[in-house]
């Protein structure tokens, strides 16, 4: 038997997926979700091998859900718009369906999960750039924390994972420095070394630094190196 579970704002939509997948009696329904926190929740402690999940949700969103998660489940992705589609299938989804879909355009996202490789895996950070941001969501402790990028200091590169600094806090989350490099609006954050990233608003002033390299001093006082390249960059960016 094949588990599976529903994760979308819209109860009709829940109720459309559960009455496609009754023709599916090797497929069970073990759990339908409201919101990203409860989908999160659910796919932790039920395991199932498929989800179906909406993309736009309050609280969070789907692919903001997925990027908590260490180990991802086969997703069908189910959204009333199209520009995520693409990435979907670049991010290995088992599909896309664009509501309102039928139950033949159902029925194949079904076939194409029981023939989809046995080793084939989701990888969000290809909707992750799709996908324009204002925030970053992160685990901390085992609580899911929203930051806002206008509250944000800086970014830095800590082996395997990204270190995110704001105000007088600091996360650490297990993704890399390109991916935020790839999904940061650039007018507001800029890569200022091979390990930091710099929002602009912080920055008070730029000293000169050694020979061939500078400081950024952000507001709190923090200086960040900045590189020969990173500092091109920046004049760029400020028009100097």
């Amino acid at each position: 038997m094949i588990n599976a579970i529903i994760i979308d704002d819209e109860p009709l939509a829940i109720s459309v997926v559960e009455e496609y997948l009754a023709k599916h009696q090797d497929i069970e329904v073990i759990g339908t979700f409201n919101d990203g926190f409860q989908g999160l929740k659910g796919i932790t402690e039920l395991k199932p091998d498929l989800v179906f999940l909406h993309v736009q949700m309050p609280k969070i969103s789907g692919i903001e859900m997925l990027e908590l998660l260490d180990d991802l489940p086969a997703i069908v992705f189910t959204t009333a718009f199209e520009e995520y589609a693409i990435k979907a299938f670049e991010a290995n989804a088992i599909d896309y369906l664009l509501k309102p879909f039928s139950q033949d355009r159902f029925d194949a996202s079904i076939e194409r999960f029981k023939l989809r490789p046995a080793n084939q895996k989701t990888e969000v950070s290809n909707l992750l750039a799709a996908q324009p941001t204002n925030r970053i969501v992160l685990k901390d402790n085992g609580r899911i924390r929203i930051l806002a990028l206008k509250d944000v200091d800086y970014l830095e590169a800590d082996d395997d994972y990204v270190k995110i600094v704001s105000a007088n806090e600091s996360f650490l989350k297990k993704t890399t420095l390109k991916r935020y490099e790839e999904q940061l609006p650039s007018s507001q954050f800029i890569r200022v070394h091979c390990s930091f990233m710099v929002n602009l608003s912080k920055i008070t002033r730029i000293d000169p630094y050694e020979k061939t390299s500078h400081m950024a001093i952000l507001k709190s006082g923090t200086g960040l190196p900045v590189s020969k390249s990173g500092y091109l960059n920046l004049k760029e960016v400020l028009g100097i």
